[in-house]
């Protein structure tokens, strides 16, 4: 059976952390952050990290684990979640995943292989020099002997996928076909929540959201941040960092880095619904703020049933 685990998502600002721990509180749960931002030390007020007051006890995962100007990959993040998974698992408690980044969360769930992703030039050479030799039709003969599935889909002049189809068998042993279809299993029996809002009442919450984070030290945040060497690391390139880089440079006024910083999380909470809409299977629960305590009693209810079917 597959491991059963619970995963909160939707745009910046609509409110999973606070169903998160409701959930966790409610069915004896450990949280995994789903954010690529919240893994940095010393980076709190910009990525809306969860406060130890919100977190009333209940155990984080992958929260403060990394120094601003350490790297930090999809891959990274797969493995370690995966692992998290696992110890939280073998206590008996509820897995929850929660956050709002879209490929790092599909990473997880999905049989994603980052290594076989990357092309090798090398290989690629060699296939074309034996195009050059024995000419087009006799590799995508090749093809066809080995994954003729694929080969229906791909024109024996298309070199470049054709050369795709054949680094896959070679590095992986398996054919295009079996690899594309380990990348839509799901390798967990998970139960996706998702957060809705209607927009106008979204980007309210999100810019005051922005006004929150200055008045709770953000600028000061990030001062810091720059005054320790950080500016040309991965970490300062996340919204609610890079925005207010120009301002400390006097390349642009505050009031500019702020409305800035406004409109780049309202388009990435656009992205945000785009993803999950079109990459998961995701069980949508629109809210409001004067819904919100209403609908998270029904999604307790929802999680429930799902938690104890076989």
């Amino acid at each position: 059976m597959k491991q059963k685990i619970i995963v909160v998502v939707g745009p910046t600002a609509v409110g999973k952390t606070a169903l998160s721990i409701k959930v966790a509180k409610e069915f004896n749960g450990e949280i995994i952050s789903g954010d690529s931002m919240q893994v940095y030390r010393e980076m709190d007020i910009g990525t809306a990290k969860v406060t130890e007051q919100e977190m009333a006890g209940i155990p984080h995962h992958l929260i403060d684990i990394l120094d601003p100007a350490d790297s930090f990959s999809v891959a990274d993040f797969q493995k370690r979640v995966r692992e998290s998974i696992r110890e939280i698992a073998a206590r008996n408690k509820t897995v929850i995943i929660a956050g709002g980044t879209g490929l790092y969360i599909q990473s997880v769930l999905y049989d994603y292989q980052f290594a076989e992703e990357e092309r090798n030039a090398i290989y690629q050479q060699r296939i074309e020099s034996e195009i050059e030799t024995k000419g087009i039709e006799a590799v995508y003969e090749r093809l066809k002997q080995i994954d003729p599935e694929q080969a229906e889909k791909i024109h024996p002049n298309n070199k470049r996928r054709l050369i795709r189809a054949l680094e896959v068998y070679d590095r992986t042993g398996k054919t295009m076909t079996e690899y594309q279809q380990d990348q839509n299993e799901m390798l967990y029996d998970a139960y996706i929540v998702g957060l809705d809002m209607d927009r106008a009442v979204l980007y309210d919450r999100i810019n005051a959201r922005v006004d929150q984070m200055v008045e709770d030290g953000l600028l000061e945040e990030v001062k810091k941040l720059l005054d320790n060497g950080y500016e040309h690391t991965q970490s300062m390139r996340g919204i609610g960092y890079k925005e207010l880089i120009p301002y400390y440079k006097g390349e642009i006024s505050l009031e500019g880095a702020l409305d800035l910083l406004k409109r780049n999380s309202r388009r990435f909470a656009k992205r945000q619904y785009t993803w999950f809409k079109n990459k998961m299977p995701v069980q949508w629960y629109s809210i409001l703020p004067e819904t919100k305590e209403k609908v998270f009693r029904i999604i307790l209810s929802d999680l429930e049933g799902f938690l104890i079917k076989k």
